[in-house]
């Protein structure tokens, strides 16, 4: 029995000034009550109650504990309460990771439909291209483009990401279209990764991977540094369509070489464990899947409302792993 236990009987005893009529409430020994109450007692060094053959009476230490202890059982109580809807009922503040890549996607969209339909539910959304950990930044859910390599974490495989060559269509007009990706090595390139390293772009050919080792124009930390520029019509990007929609689908930009898009390149959902999840992220994981499913079928964008690149993309079911064991270009 634990304290706070200790502390409800005690203050049902000075409630009812008896041990028996204590006991005969709550359906135990009278033995039982005043054990509890003298397991209390010998905690706190203090007698509680002062006894007689007929009644009991609070002490000045039981008349302070039985002042101060009311108001930590109620707050005890509300949190109970509170905790029981988290479990129950989708409500909360759940933290959620992605990558700057995202933004523009229709994954935000998808993010505002979820809060539609769950309105007691507030989200944190921290953007990074860190790979951010989950235990000790407190996020409930990253969403990560690649191989996931951490053994503790639960990853679901969402979507598979089609990586297209964009530029404006005044660019591929003044200096030609690519037919295959080695045409790109001769085109201004405008790309992104970690500083200090040689840049690559990576290809699919006939089944096999191509990997290109790059010299280009422009070198950003962030994908997203790089979009202004390409609509400026000052090169080309190989970026994920989803990152891009909102343009490709204006025709600012146009994309090609589609058809040597990696394979092997998912959008993932990375959580820490399947079981005591909130309400919040249990309904979170259910909207992800439905969001997963409009892609099978082939309607678009649904529940995203946001059906500007779902037509190139024609995903597996989504399922649960305990990491992600695909390679690709890219890890956020």
């Amino acid at each position: 029995m634990d304290s706070l236990d200790l502390i409800q009987i005690f203050r049902e005893v000075a409630r009812r000034g008896s041990f028996s009529a204590t006991a005969a409430a709550q359906g135990v020994s009278p033995a039982s009550v005043s054990k509890a109450v003298a397991r209390l007692e010998e905690r706190f060094g203090l007698r509680l109650f002062n006894r007689t053959t007929r009644k009991v009476s609070l002490t000045d230490a039981g008349q302070l504990l039985f002042e101060r202890s009311s108001a930590l059982l109620e707050l005890i109580d509300l949190t109970t309460g509170e905790l029981h809807e988290r479990a129950t009922r989708p409500s909360g503040r759940l933290a959620l990771a992605m990558p700057y890549g995202l933004v523009d996607s229709d994954l935000p969209a998808m993010l505002a439909d979820f809060l539609q339909r769950y309105p007691d539910v507030q989200l944190d959304m921290h953007v990074t291209d860190r790979v951010v950990d989950l235990a000790d930044e407190g996020v409930d859910l990253a969403f990560r483009v690649g191989p996931i390599q951490d053994e503790a974490l639960i990853v679901r495989r969402l979507l598979p990401l089609d990586y297209v060559a964009a530029a404006t269509p005044g660019y591929w007009s003044r200096h030609g279209r690519p037919r295959e990706p080695r045409d790109l090595l001769t085109h201004a390139q405008l790309a992104h990764g970690p500083s200090g390293r040689v840049l690559h772009w990576m290809f699919e050919v006939k089944g096999a991977p191509l990997e290109l080792s790059l010299q280009p124009r422009v070198h950003a930390s962030l994908q997203s540094a790089l979009i202004a520029l390409a609509l400026q019509g000052l090169g080309v990007m190989w970026a994920p369509r989803r990152s891009l929609a909102r343009w490709l689908d204006s025709g600012e930009l146009e994309g090609l070489l589609a058809e040597f898009s990696p394979s092997n390149v998912w959008l993932h959902a990375a959580y820490m464990q399947r079981r005591h999840n909130s309400a919040a992220l249990r309904a979170l994981l259910a909207h992800l899947d439905a969001f997963v499913r409009a892609f099978e079928q082939g309607q678009g964008a649904e529940p995203a409302h946001h059906g500007a690149s779902a037509a190139a993309l024609a995903p597996d079911a989504a399922r649960p792993q305990r990491r992600g064991r695909r390679s690709g270009t890219t890890s956020t």
